[in-house]
Protein backbone atom coordinates (compact mmCIF):
# COMPACT_ATOMS: atom_id res chain seq x y z
CA UNK A 1 0.00 0.00 0.00
CA UNK A 2 1.24 3.31 -1.10
CA UNK A 3 0.17 6.27 1.28
CA UNK A 4 0.82 10.15 1.03
CA UNK A 5 0.65 11.72 4.28
CA UNK A 6 0.15 16.01 3.89
CA UNK A 7 0.71 16.57 7.69
CA UNK A 8 3.29 16.21 10.51
CA UNK A 9 0.48 14.52 12.39
CA UNK A 10 -0.36 12.28 9.91
CA UNK A 11 3.17 10.87 9.24
CA UNK A 12 3.81 10.55 13.14
CA UNK A 13 0.38 8.28 13.28
CA UNK A 14 1.23 6.16 10.12
CA UNK A 15 5.06 5.43 11.68
CA UNK A 16 3.70 4.74 15.17
CA UNK A 17 1.45 1.56 13.61
CA UNK A 18 4.82 0.24 12.21
CA UNK A 19 3.53 1.32 8.39
CA UNK A 20 6.34 4.10 7.45
CA UNK A 21 7.90 1.69 5.11
CA UNK A 22 5.03 3.10 2.91
CA UNK A 23 4.76 6.06 3.05
CA UNK A 24 6.05 7.83 -0.04
CA UNK A 25 5.34 11.55 0.19
CA UNK A 26 4.70 13.59 2.70
CA UNK A 27 4.17 17.27 3.34
CA UNK A 28 7.48 19.81 3.64
CA UNK A 29 7.10 19.92 7.79
CA UNK A 30 7.19 16.15 8.11
CA UNK A 31 10.33 15.98 10.10
CA UNK A 32 9.44 12.77 12.40
CA UNK A 33 10.35 10.10 12.48
CA UNK A 34 13.87 11.33 11.59
CA UNK A 35 13.73 9.12 8.17
CA UNK A 36 10.73 10.72 7.47
CA UNK A 37 12.70 13.61 6.09
CA UNK A 38 14.10 11.61 3.00
CA UNK A 39 10.81 11.04 1.42
CA UNK A 40 9.48 13.16 -1.48
CA UNK A 41 7.71 16.64 -0.51
CA UNK A 42 3.69 16.90 -1.77
CA UNK A 43 3.07 20.23 -0.07
CA UNK A 44 5.20 23.82 -0.04
CA UNK A 45 4.48 27.19 1.81
CA UNK A 46 6.62 29.96 0.85
CA UNK A 47 6.39 30.89 4.67
CA UNK A 48 8.72 28.37 6.47
CA UNK A 49 11.89 30.34 4.34
CA UNK A 50 10.61 33.98 4.64
CA UNK A 51 12.32 34.88 7.63
CA UNK A 52 9.55 37.39 8.52
CA UNK A 53 9.09 38.74 12.12
CA UNK A 54 6.25 36.84 13.58
CA UNK A 55 3.82 40.02 13.55
CA UNK A 56 4.48 40.46 10.01
CA UNK A 57 3.86 36.28 9.55
CA UNK A 58 0.65 36.87 10.97
CA UNK A 59 -0.18 39.33 8.40
CA UNK A 60 0.75 37.30 5.76
CA UNK A 61 -1.36 34.41 6.72
CA UNK A 62 -4.30 36.42 7.58
CA UNK A 63 -4.05 38.30 3.90
CA UNK A 64 -3.34 34.85 1.99
CA UNK A 65 -6.11 33.15 3.45
CA UNK A 66 -8.32 35.93 2.66
CA UNK A 67 -6.85 36.46 -0.90
CA UNK A 68 -6.49 32.95 -1.65
CA UNK A 69 -8.43 30.55 0.95
CA UNK A 70 -5.03 28.62 0.78
CA UNK A 71 -1.35 29.00 2.26
CA UNK A 72 0.13 25.91 0.20
CA UNK A 73 0.79 24.46 -2.89
CA UNK A 74 0.21 20.72 -3.53
CA UNK A 75 2.70 19.12 -5.74
CA UNK A 76 0.28 17.66 -8.37
CA UNK A 77 2.72 16.10 -10.62
CA UNK A 78 4.74 14.35 -7.89
CA UNK A 79 1.47 12.48 -6.24
CA UNK A 80 0.31 11.33 -10.13
CA UNK A 81 3.78 10.06 -10.38
CA UNK A 82 3.24 8.30 -7.29
CA UNK A 83 0.24 7.23 -7.20
CA UNK A 84 -0.54 7.03 -3.37
CA UNK A 85 -3.85 4.48 -2.47
CA UNK A 86 -4.54 6.61 0.30
CA UNK A 87 -4.10 10.21 1.09
CA UNK A 88 -4.46 11.78 4.33
CA UNK A 89 -5.00 15.24 5.03
CA UNK A 90 -7.41 17.34 7.41
CA UNK A 91 -9.70 19.94 7.52
CA UNK A 92 -9.28 21.57 11.23
CA UNK A 93 -7.20 24.31 10.57
CA UNK A 94 -6.15 25.99 7.15
CA UNK A 95 -3.15 27.52 8.33
CA UNK A 96 -1.37 24.09 9.82
CA UNK A 97 -1.47 21.87 6.17
CA UNK A 98 -3.53 22.03 2.79
CA UNK A 99 -6.94 21.92 2.88
CA UNK A 100 -8.57 18.58 2.86
CA UNK A 101 -11.45 19.89 0.04
CA UNK A 102 -8.62 20.77 -2.41
CA UNK A 103 -7.04 17.68 -1.86
CA UNK A 104 -10.09 15.65 -2.03
CA UNK A 105 -10.83 17.22 -5.47
CA UNK A 106 -7.71 16.14 -6.46
CA UNK A 107 -7.68 12.98 -5.64
CA UNK A 108 -10.82 12.11 -8.00
CA UNK A 109 -8.63 13.23 -10.76
CA UNK A 110 -6.34 10.32 -9.69
CA UNK A 111 -6.57 6.55 -10.65
CA UNK A 112 -8.40 4.57 -8.81
CA UNK A 113 -9.03 7.24 -6.87
CA UNK A 114 -7.19 7.18 -3.90
CA UNK A 115 -8.88 6.88 -0.52
CA UNK A 116 -8.72 10.47 1.39
CA UNK A 117 -8.52 10.20 5.03
CA UNK A 118 -9.75 13.23 6.95
CA UNK A 119 -8.08 13.98 10.51
CA UNK A 120 -10.41 16.89 11.91
CA UNK A 121 -9.82 16.29 15.75
CA UNK A 122 -10.70 18.82 18.57
CA UNK A 123 -9.71 16.81 21.73
CA UNK A 124 -7.48 13.75 22.97
CA UNK A 125 -10.19 11.60 22.07
CA UNK A 126 -10.43 12.69 18.63
CA UNK A 127 -7.06 12.49 18.54
CA UNK A 128 -6.96 8.83 19.49
CA UNK A 129 -10.24 8.07 16.99
CA UNK A 130 -7.82 9.46 14.25
CA UNK A 131 -5.33 6.89 15.24
CA UNK A 132 -7.54 4.03 15.12
CA UNK A 133 -9.23 5.46 11.39
CA UNK A 134 -6.23 5.60 9.98
CA UNK A 135 -4.91 2.15 11.50
CA UNK A 136 -8.75 1.12 9.72
CA UNK A 137 -7.58 2.86 6.26
CA UNK A 138 -4.14 1.20 6.01
CA UNK A 139 -5.61 -2.19 7.25
CA UNK A 140 -3.82 -2.25 10.62
CA UNK A 141 -6.57 -1.93 12.45
CA UNK A 142 -5.61 -3.96 15.33
CA UNK A 143 -2.23 -2.34 15.41
CA UNK A 144 -4.83 1.10 16.31
CA UNK A 145 -6.17 -0.67 18.90
CA UNK A 146 -2.83 -1.70 20.81
CA UNK A 147 -1.04 1.74 20.19
CA UNK A 148 -4.30 3.76 21.08
CA UNK A 149 -4.68 1.52 24.72
CA UNK A 150 -0.93 2.18 24.87
CA UNK A 151 -1.06 5.95 24.90
CA UNK A 152 -4.44 6.00 26.89
CA UNK A 153 -2.58 4.11 29.76
CA UNK A 154 -0.07 6.94 29.81
CA UNK A 155 -2.65 9.80 29.98
CA UNK A 156 -4.47 8.07 32.73
CA UNK A 157 -1.76 7.46 34.56
CA UNK A 158 -1.07 11.53 34.32
CA UNK A 159 -4.61 12.24 35.44
CA UNK A 160 -3.70 9.71 38.72
CA UNK A 161 -0.88 11.74 39.64
CA UNK A 162 -2.47 14.79 38.96
CA UNK A 163 -5.36 14.17 41.28
CA UNK A 164 -5.77 16.58 44.17
CA UNK A 165 -2.64 18.69 43.30
CA UNK A 166 -3.63 22.58 43.37
CA UNK A 167 -4.94 23.24 40.28
CA UNK A 168 -2.49 25.58 39.04
CA UNK A 169 -3.39 28.58 36.30
CA UNK A 170 -1.86 27.92 33.08
CA UNK A 171 -1.74 30.09 29.75
CA UNK A 172 -0.39 28.28 26.66
CA UNK A 173 0.26 31.00 24.00
CA UNK A 174 0.22 29.29 20.23
CA UNK A 175 1.86 32.75 19.15
CA UNK A 176 3.72 35.77 20.82
CA UNK A 177 2.81 38.91 18.37
CA UNK A 178 -0.12 39.34 18.37
CA UNK A 179 -0.71 36.82 21.53
CA UNK A 180 -3.27 33.75 20.46
CA UNK A 181 -4.30 31.54 23.01
CA UNK A 182 -4.72 27.95 22.62
CA UNK A 183 -7.80 25.85 21.82
CA UNK A 184 -8.64 22.25 20.29
CA UNK A 185 -7.12 19.89 22.87
CA UNK A 186 -4.89 21.99 24.84
CA UNK A 187 -6.86 22.96 27.99
CA UNK A 188 -7.98 19.84 27.68
CA UNK A 189 -4.16 18.68 28.39
CA UNK A 190 -4.23 21.35 31.20
CA UNK A 191 -6.40 20.01 32.80
CA UNK A 192 -5.88 16.27 33.10
CA UNK A 193 -2.14 17.99 33.75
CA UNK A 194 -4.07 19.14 37.17
CA UNK A 195 -4.42 22.70 36.15
CA UNK A 196 -6.71 25.35 34.71
CA UNK A 197 -6.27 27.15 30.73
CA UNK A 198 -8.26 30.52 31.74
CA UNK A 199 -7.97 32.01 28.44
CA UNK A 200 -7.52 28.77 26.50
CA UNK A 201 -11.27 26.86 25.16
CA UNK A 202 -11.65 23.58 24.78
CA UNK A 203 -12.59 22.06 21.25
CA UNK A 204 -12.29 25.66 19.61
CA UNK A 205 -9.88 27.07 17.44
CA UNK A 206 -6.90 28.44 19.06
CA UNK A 207 -7.59 33.05 18.70
CA UNK A 208 -5.87 36.52 18.91
CA UNK A 209 -6.34 37.72 22.23
CA UNK A 210 -5.01 40.99 24.00
CA UNK A 211 -2.19 41.53 26.24
CA UNK A 212 -4.31 42.68 28.84
CA UNK A 213 -6.38 39.45 28.45
CA UNK A 214 -3.17 37.57 29.22
CA UNK A 215 -2.57 39.60 32.22
CA UNK A 216 -5.80 39.35 33.61
CA UNK A 217 -5.79 35.65 33.54
CA UNK A 218 -2.46 35.62 36.13
CA UNK A 219 -0.93 32.90 34.58
CA UNK A 220 1.20 31.27 37.57
CA UNK A 221 2.92 28.99 34.55
CA UNK A 222 3.16 30.70 31.38
CA UNK A 223 3.94 28.30 28.36
CA UNK A 224 4.81 29.66 24.89
CA UNK A 225 4.15 26.67 22.44
CA UNK A 226 4.29 28.90 19.19
CA UNK A 227 2.70 26.40 16.31
CA UNK A 228 5.74 25.81 13.98
CA UNK A 229 8.44 27.38 16.01
CA UNK A 230 11.15 25.65 17.46
CA UNK A 231 12.38 26.94 20.99
CA UNK A 232 15.01 29.08 19.43
CA UNK A 233 12.74 30.95 17.39
CA UNK A 234 10.64 31.39 19.90
CA UNK A 235 12.95 32.48 21.97
CA UNK A 236 13.66 35.25 20.00
CA UNK A 237 10.16 36.67 20.43
CA UNK A 238 10.71 36.65 24.39
CA UNK A 239 11.89 40.52 24.28
CA UNK A 240 8.41 41.15 22.78
CA UNK A 241 6.78 40.31 26.11
CA UNK A 242 9.34 41.58 28.60
CA UNK A 243 8.22 44.83 26.67
CA UNK A 244 4.36 44.58 27.41
CA UNK A 245 3.43 46.47 30.70
CA UNK A 246 2.95 44.06 33.69
CA UNK A 247 5.36 41.95 32.27
CA UNK A 248 7.59 41.76 35.49
CA UNK A 249 4.29 41.75 37.59
CA UNK A 250 2.81 38.20 36.67
CA UNK A 251 3.07 35.37 38.83
CA UNK A 252 4.92 32.71 36.57
CA UNK A 253 7.32 35.41 35.64
CA UNK A 254 8.04 36.34 39.88
CA UNK A 255 8.30 32.92 40.61
CA UNK A 256 10.53 31.63 37.30
CA UNK A 257 7.49 29.46 35.27
CA UNK A 258 7.87 30.82 32.29
CA UNK A 259 8.83 27.88 29.46
CA UNK A 260 9.24 28.02 25.67
CA UNK A 261 8.52 24.66 23.81
CA UNK A 262 9.49 23.33 20.28
CA UNK A 263 5.66 23.91 19.01
CA UNK A 264 6.45 22.14 16.35
CA UNK A 265 6.44 18.91 18.10
CA UNK A 266 4.86 19.34 21.06
CA UNK A 267 0.81 20.63 21.53
CA UNK A 268 0.18 21.45 17.94
CA UNK A 269 1.02 18.05 16.95
CA UNK A 270 -2.97 15.67 17.08
CA UNK A 271 -0.54 12.77 17.02
CA UNK A 272 1.23 10.31 19.38
CA UNK A 273 3.53 12.48 20.42
CA UNK A 274 0.51 14.86 22.34
CA UNK A 275 0.74 12.15 25.36
CA UNK A 276 4.62 13.72 25.07
CA UNK A 277 2.95 17.33 25.62
CA UNK A 278 0.65 15.93 28.47
CA UNK A 279 3.52 14.56 30.26
CA UNK A 280 5.94 17.59 29.82
CA UNK A 281 3.25 20.22 30.79
CA UNK A 282 2.46 17.81 34.18
CA UNK A 283 6.30 18.12 34.64
CA UNK A 284 5.66 22.25 34.74
CA UNK A 285 2.60 22.21 36.51
CA UNK A 286 3.51 19.67 38.99
CA UNK A 287 7.31 18.78 39.80
CA UNK A 288 7.15 17.59 43.00
CA UNK A 289 4.62 14.83 41.38
CA UNK A 290 6.27 14.50 38.12
CA UNK A 291 10.37 14.19 39.07
CA UNK A 292 10.62 11.94 36.14
CA UNK A 293 8.71 14.56 33.68
CA UNK A 294 10.63 17.48 34.77
CA UNK A 295 11.12 19.76 31.86
CA UNK A 296 14.73 19.24 30.04
CA UNK A 297 15.91 20.48 26.95
CA UNK A 298 12.33 19.92 25.60
CA UNK A 299 11.40 23.26 27.34
CA UNK A 300 13.64 25.58 27.89
CA UNK A 301 12.72 27.82 31.16
CA UNK A 302 12.50 31.33 31.52
CA UNK A 303 12.51 33.33 34.74
CA UNK A 304 11.89 37.62 34.90
CA UNK A 305 15.26 38.86 34.10
CA UNK A 306 17.65 35.58 33.56
CA UNK A 307 19.31 35.38 30.48
CA UNK A 308 16.61 33.83 28.04
CA UNK A 309 19.01 30.30 27.22
CA UNK A 310 18.89 28.97 30.64
CA UNK A 311 17.29 25.76 31.31
CA UNK A 312 16.07 24.14 34.35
Amino acid sequence: MKVATLLPAATEIVAALGMLDHIVAVSHECDFPPEARARPRATHCPIHESGLPSAEVDRWVTDSLQQGGTLYTLDETLLRRLEPEVIITQRLCDVCAVGYASVRAFAETLPGPPRVVDLDPSSVADIMQDVRTVAGALGVAERGTALVTALGARVEAVRVRAAGAPRRRCVVLEWIDPPFRSGHWTPELVEIAGGVEPLGRKGEDAARVSWEDVRAASPEVLVLACCGYRVERTLGDVPILRRQPGWDELPAVRAGEVYAVDGSVYFSRPGPRIVDSLELLAGMLHPERFHDRLPGRDAVRIAGDTPPLSRR
